[in-house]
């Protein structure tokens, strides 16, 4: 196992690891415990890892599609073979962990390979953090290619029509902000005028708090093109709640919006 381990790690560092100044250390979800080695045997639902020491586990930074027969297809091909495995943070409320799992002696990633593949989406989940930010960039090259689940595109963000058609459905949607109004305990960036119907997106106190440690503000966000990610609700229109400030990407240059 020694001889695999620095491979392994040089591979996720290359790939993986957030810029120093957007994480000067690991938040609590993603700090890892040491590489240890195990077998996928099977799969659960919404795509858990059954692996062969009896531990539950779920892939860190990806969202589990709905229609997963080519993601589920992809990781059984994997089964049986030895996993170096990375724990992060501690184990959710079903006491399943969080992992990094490299095919051993081939520096294949499990995440990255669905990723790349466009068979899954990346997603913070219910962390604060996105633990590994280089899985968007894979992301970006899956969707410009129109692979897997990129084969059909997601609605605009002023597309209220079709995002209301997936509510309760994680979705990433991207449009230029209309407006951005900061409130005592929430913030509301909307993409469409008062009155028409498309994507709302609200940021938590905390979380607006975060993107403003970032450089964004109301005045540096309103009028940029972005991309944003999370489960539709349906309120007066499509909401989208921000549950992380890596779920949210700016996409152009700042340029304020003229009237």
């Amino acid at each position: 196992m020694r001889g695999k381990v620095g491979p392994v790690l040089a591979w996720l560092a290359a790939t993986a690891v957030a810029p120093a100044a957007a994480a000067p250390r690991p938040v609590p979800e993603c700090r890892t415990a040491p590489v240890r080695s195990d077998r996928l045997t099977d799969l659960g639902a919404r795509g858990e890892l059954v692996l062969a020491s009896g531990t539950r586990a779920v892939l860190s930074g990806l969202n589990w599609p709905e229609e997963a027969s080519a993601a589920t297809a992809w990781l059984l091909g994997k089964r049986d073979k030895a996993l170096a495995l990375t724990a992060r943070g501690e184990p959710d409320r079903w006491g399943r962990i969080r992992v990094d799992a490299v095919v051993e002696g081939e520096a294949v990633d499990l995440a990255g390979g669905l990723v790349a593949d466009g068979l899954a989406m990346v997603d913070a989940g219910e962390g604060d953090s996105l633990c590994r930010p280089g899985l968007l960039a894979l992301e970006e090259t899956a969707r410009r290619g129109g692979l897997g689940l990129w084969r059909t595109a997601s609605p605009e963000a002023r597309d209220g029509a079709g995002l209301r058609a997936r509510a309760d459905r994680f979705v990433v949607a991207q449009g230029r902000l209309v407006s951005v109004g900061e409130r005592a305990t929430r913030t509301y960036l909307d993409f469409v005028p008062r009155g028409q119907d498309g994507l709302t997106v609200t940021v938590s106190k905390r979380t607006w708090r975060r993107l403003q440690e970032r450089g964004l503000s109301a005045a540096s966000l309103r009028g940029r093109l972005v991309r944003v990610r999370g489960i539709v609700t349906i309120g007066r229109g499509p909401v989208i709640d921000l549950a992380s400030a890596d779920m949210i990407e700016v996409l152009d240059e700042e340029r304020a919006l003229r009237r």
